[in-house]
């Protein structure tokens, strides 16, 4: 289950355009890790409902 970070990434005044996304990621030995990306505000929903 994907989750929402709440964080303020304040790049040149357009930090809150922005959110980070952990989405876990599963190994090939069955234990999981996590992936952060830094995406626009519009396209977290997609980002969540793709995991």
């Amino acid at each position: 289950m994907a989750k929402k970070v709440v964080a303020t990434l304040k790049v040149a005044g357009k930090g809150k355009e922005y959110s980070k996304v952990i989405t876990p990621v599963k190994t090939a030995k069955g234990a999981y890790s996590f992936k952060e990306s830094i995406v626009p505000n519009d396209a977290v929903k997609d980002l969540i409902a793709k995991s």
